[in-house]
């Protein structure tokens, strides 16, 4: 089993999110990791949308090199039998770094295309875990855009099995939010 790992958090340290996709990867038993660093993706720019919109033989060596880390990305992804993802909740939402993810890697003709019905995604058959930690928030509230967007992304590139870890709201009850974790990564199917 091949998992794609998507570390979001921004602390280097004590991170539930962190925690939660060490604990879903061994229940997994993967040995096959690939490790990808939220923080250390670039946005998206002017540059970027250049590279990919213009055709490979077409493409400066600049194009080609933003062009090939998005790629990479893509392939990290489509290769990938199951996709882990830390899903920290600052302010509401995704960090940053996750958002510069979803923006390299969303793309028309490669991960969705249009058709005359309405965007079609062409990542399929993707399994996805999303770990979601909170200090206030509870997932799926009215005041959770992290979960929703995450679950319309992926859906909107084709990833629909989706299972979501949470450890929720931790600023009231840590210990129980905790438990809570627990006992959904321990009913996860390998």
């Amino acid at each position: 089993m091949k998992v794609l790992r998507i570390d979001a958090s921004i602390k280097p340290q004590g991170s539930i999110s962190l925690q939660l996709t060490d604990d879903i990867i061994a229940k997994l038993g993967a040995t096959d990791v690939v490790t990808r660093k939220a923080a250390d993706v670039p946005a998206i720019d002017c540059a970027w949308l250049g590279a990919v919109f213009t055709p490979e033989e077409n493409r400066s060596a600049e194009q080609q090199e933003i062009a090939a880390f998005s790629d990479t990305l893509i392939d990290e992804i489509k290769t990938a039998d199951v996709v882990v993802i830390g899903v920290p909740v600052y302010n509401f939402n995704i960090a940053a770094g996750l958002k510069n993810w979803i923006d390299q890697i969303v793309r028309a003709g490669v991960t969705f295309q249009y058709t005359e019905t309405g965007p079609q995604g062409l990542l399929q058959n993707k399994r996805t875990i999303l770990a979601f930690s909170s200090d206030g928030t509870a997932a799926g509230s009215d005041i959770d855009f992290a979960q929703r967007y995450m679950l319309h992304i992926l859906g909107f590139v084709g990833i629909t099995d989706v299972t979501t870890v949470t450890a929720q709201q931790m600023a009231f009850d840590k210990d129980s939010a905790l438990k809570f974790a627990a006992d959904q990564i321990s009913s996860l199917a390998a």
